[in-house]
């Protein structure tokens, strides 16, 4: 009875993590844009009166979603200014490279998530530990 005592009192701590993580995903998923505003405002809210869990989850997402999209329209510019807009091949490479990129952050995203749930910290590929 107790140890579930300490999960109950341990849970309501990781919930603006679980939540920033799901922001992450539903970003990427079903809102861009919006879920981005909402992460914003946790994040500039939050991120240095919360725990050093949650204050990882939130600088990890709001970092990666800000990367994540540069780099989404950045490299989809670069292929396109590279190959022309009227060429097939053109658009093959930047539907692969959009599929393939965009998968790997969902998947990132619902490992992110995975540990929030646990009451972890997680660390975004590229972007690393946050200070």
């Amino acid at each position: 009875m107790n140890q579930n005592a300490q999960q109950i009192s341990k849970k309501p701590a990781h919930c603006l993590a679980i939540v920033a993580e799901s922001l992450y995903l539903l970003n990427l998923l079903v809102l861009p844009g919006i879920a981005f505003l909402i992460l914003m405002v946790l994040y500039f809210k939050y991120e240095n009166s919360s725990s050093l869990t949650v204050g990882c989850h939130l600088r990890q997402t709001f970092s990666a979603t800000i990367w994540a999209g540069l780099l989404l329209m950045l490299v989809i510019w670069v292929i396109f200014e590279i190959g022309g807009y009227d060429t097939p091949y053109t658009w093959l490479i930047a539907i692969i490279y959009f599929i393939i990129f965009h998968n790997i952050l969902v998947f990132l995203g619902i490992f992110g998530l995975i540990k929030a749930i646990a009451g972890e910290q997680f660390h975004y590929p590229i972007i690393g530990p946050s200070s």
